[in-house]
């Protein structure tokens, strides 16, 4: 299904150097010597750093309904597809097969940007049809990756949620997420928002190679501590859990974050579907391979023998001896440090729907 040519060192910077061709593609390529130097031209280019294209979208909609029963909520928004993060392990690195793009390289490298975003948020919440209930912010790619310095497409949806006061969480390993506390903070009194931080590693070294991009496990604590100092309602997701890697460090993770401010906590075992695992397994032997073969035995019998479980519940949760264990060591190391209360539904109530646009306008 996917092509096994020979995979380039890793690139500082990126969490694979493999474009390894998608699931859909049908053709293969190889080099070619045509006499004019071209081959050679080539290998140069492959070891030159690659750089970010952002490719502008005007999207057709804006909020992805959810219906998986083992997910908490059933509307969310993803301002970009693709992620500079870089994270080796992200569920979302198939998504770009639908581009008819690598979910390896081109995944972190091609990131299109929802330009329309805000419009279509609008227009969506000025529907008659339309009822208020919490919209999650970055359930696939990151809201505040890099290119969202430049571009505030995430800026810009929640001016439009604090404007007509409409609840929303936020899902983020960014510090980016401080810039807009003067949006956040006032919606966080009025109970109309919650930002979880993930914090998959203290080891800056680990999160060098796994989240290359993304901010430092030190920033991130950062983070969580200055959105907790403002108001609002701050957790941590220790996701995804990897045996043998940061697997080790859920208890450290976990006082650390409530030490910041979180108030709640949750974690994901590492899932790998579609394309993910053979990019995963790759990072592996390049990074760690003293000890790829446990990683994955142990991924195994949390997946029912499998590299991955795509069934809903378990897909969530893993199961196995394992998987319990890593559940009861959560459960009691949030219980320890008062990360175990729950979650607080956010409030509907002050929802004011937008005008729609009169086809005549309006004069007053």
């Amino acid at each position: 299904m996917y092509s096994m040519s020979i995979h380039p060192d890793p690139i500082k910077g990126r969490g694979s150097a493999w474009a390894i061709a998608h699931r859909f593609e049908s053709r293969e390529r190889e080099a070619f010597d045509d006499g004019w130097g071209t081959l050679e031209q080539a290998v140069h280019e492959e070891h030159l750093p690659p750089a970010t294209q952002i490719i502008e979208e005007q999207s057709r909609s804006i909020l992805s309904a959810n219906q998986s029963p083992d997910i908490p909520f059933d509307r969310s928004i993803n301002p970009y597809r693709g992620c500079e993060h870089g994270c080796i392990y992200c569920f979302a690195r198939p998504t770009h097969s639908y581009l008819n793009l690598s979910p390896g390289l081109d995944f972190e490298t091609k990131i299109i940007a929802k330009m329309n975003a805000a419009q279509l948020l609008r227009k969506a919440l000025a529907s008659k049809a339309y009822e208020p209930t919490t919209i999650c912010i970055g359930t696939a790619t990151d809201a505040y990756q890099p290119v969202e310095r430049k571009l505030g497409i995430t800026r810009s949806l929640i001016e439009v949620l604090a404007e007509h006061e409409h609840p929303f969480s936020l899902v983020t390993k960014s510090s980016g997420v401080e810039r807009d506390l003067d949006l956040i903070a006032p919606m966080a009194e009025k109970q109309l928002v919650a930002v979880y931080v993930s914090i998959t590693t203290l080891d800056a070294d680990l999160a060098r190679i796994l989240e290359p991009r993304a901010a430092a496990p030190h920033r991130r604590l950062r983070t969580l501590k200055t959105l907790s100092e403002a108001g609002v309602r701050v957790g941590v997701s220790v996701s995804p859990v990897i045996p043998f890697l940061n697997e080790p460090e859920l208890e450290c993770i976990l006082e650390a974050a409530a030490e910041a401010g979180a108030r709640s906590a949750f974690s994901i075992p590492l899932r790998l579907p579609w394309e993910v695992a053979p990019l995963f397994k790759d990072w592996l032997a390049q990074h760690f391979p003293d000890r790829a073969a446990r990683v994955m035995a142990r991924l195994r019998e949390m997946r029912g023998g499998r590299d991955n479980d795509p069934n809903f519940g378990s897909r969530m949760r893993g199961e196995g001896l394992w998987a319990q264990l890593l559940r009861q060591r959560l459960n009691k190391a949030a219980a320890r440090f008062g990360l175990d209360r729950e979650r607080e539904p956010l409030v509907v109530d002050h929802f004011k729907r937008p005008r729609e646009a009169d086809a005549q306008g309006e004069l007053f």
